[in-house]
C-alpha cells in the first residue's frame, strides 16, 4: 500500500499546512477529538507529539505541553491504543514526532511495527544521528513502509543537505531558525536566501518549514518558498486558551486576527 505521505504530496504540492499537537494534552483522552477536528478542517499532515521529559528542541510551551501530559498519564503504549480505535476514521497522513530515547525504551522493530499497524505514514526524531538511522533503523522503516524525516536549519552545510535529501523519502522538515520551536518570528530573508542556495542542487524531497509559523501571514510566507509549514506552538496556545480548532485552522489560512 502506499504511504500516505506520498500520496499527498502527488495530489497537493503547495500550501500544505501540517499541525502539531501534544498526545495527552490538555487531557489524556483528547487524541481522538483533536485528529477529528483536523481532519474536517482539511488539514493535510498531523504530527502527534510523543511527551517526553527533556525535550531539548522544543521551547517552553511544548515542554510545558509534555510536562502536562506525562502527568496525565500518556505514554507510547497508550498512544498507540489510542490510534487503533482511530485508524478506520482517520485519513490524514499522521506523522509520530519525538525523541529517540522514547523508541528505545518502547523497542525499536516494536515501535515502526505498530506505527504500521496504527496507520502512521512517518516520524521526525529530531536528535536521531543519520548513520544511527542507517544502521538500526533504516531496515525497519522500509520494512514497515514508515517515512523518516530528516530536519535541516540554514546553517545545514550543503554537503549535509544532499546527504539528507538522498536518504530521504517522505519530505525534509526546514527550520526556519537556528532556535528552539515556538520562537517569535522567523528570518525569511535568510530562509529566502538559503533555499535560492540549496535549490540549486537540486533536491527530490518536498520541503515543510517549521520553527515560529504562527498566523496567516507566517504560514504565507513559508509556501511561497517552500511547499507548505509546520504549526506547533500556536496551535498548542490555542488549546490552552480553549480556542476552537475549526476557527484556528481558518485564521491560518484566511487573513484574520486571532489572539492566542
Amino acid at each position: 500500500m502506499k504511504n500516505k505521505i506520498d500520496q499527498l504530496f502527488e495530489t497537493k504540492e503547495k500550501d500544505i499546512l501540517s499541525i502539531f499537537f501534544t498526545a495527552g494534552y490538555p487531557n489524556l483522552n483528547d487524541t481522538g477529538k483533536i485528529l477529528n477536528e483536523l481532519q474536517k478542517n482539511d488539514v493535510d499532515l498531523i504530527e502527534i507529539g510523543i511527551p517526553y521529559s527533556d525535550p531539548l528542541a522544543d521551547g517552553p510551551v511544548i515542554q510545558h505541553a509534555s510536562q502536562i501530559a506525562i502527568e496525565n498519564g500518556m505514554n507510547l503504549t497508550l498512544l498507540f491504543k489510542q490510534l487503533s480505535e482511530l485508524k478506520e476514521s482517520i485519513h490524514t497522513p499522521i506523522i509520530m514526532m519525538g525523541y529517540l530515547n522514547s523508541v528505545l525504551q518502547f523497542g525499536l522493530e516494536k515501535f515502526y511495527e505498530q506505527c504500521y499497524m496504527n496507520s502512521v505514514s512517518g516520524v521526525i526524531l529530531p536528535d536521531l544521528p543519520i548513520d544511527e538511522f542507517e544502521k538500526e533503523h533504516a531496515y525497519f522503516a522500509n520494512k514497515f513502509n514508515i517515512k523518516v524525516v530528516f530536519l535541516i536549519t540554514p546553517r545545514t552545510s550543503l554537503e549535509r543537505i544532499k546527504y539528507i535529501d538522498k536518504i530521504s523519502t517522505g519530505f525534509i522538515y526546514v527550520v526556519s531558525s537556528n532556535s528552539i520551536t515556538g520562537n517569535s518570528h522567523s528570518n525569511f530573508d535568510d530562509l529566502n536566501n538559503f533555499y535560492a542556495t540549496f535549490k540549486q542542487i537540486p533536491i527530490k524531497n518536498k520541503t515543510l518549514i517549521g520553527f515560529g509559523i504562527r498566523d496567516h501571514q507566517s504560514y504565507n510566507d513559508a509556501c511561497k518558498i517552500s511547499n507548505g509549514a509546520i504549526i506547533g506552538s500556536a496551535f498548542i496556545s490555542s488549546l490552552k486558551n480553549r480556542i476552537n480548532i475549526s476557527h484556528f485552522i481558518d485564521s491560518i489560512k484566511q487573513p484574520q486576527h486571532i489572539s492566542i
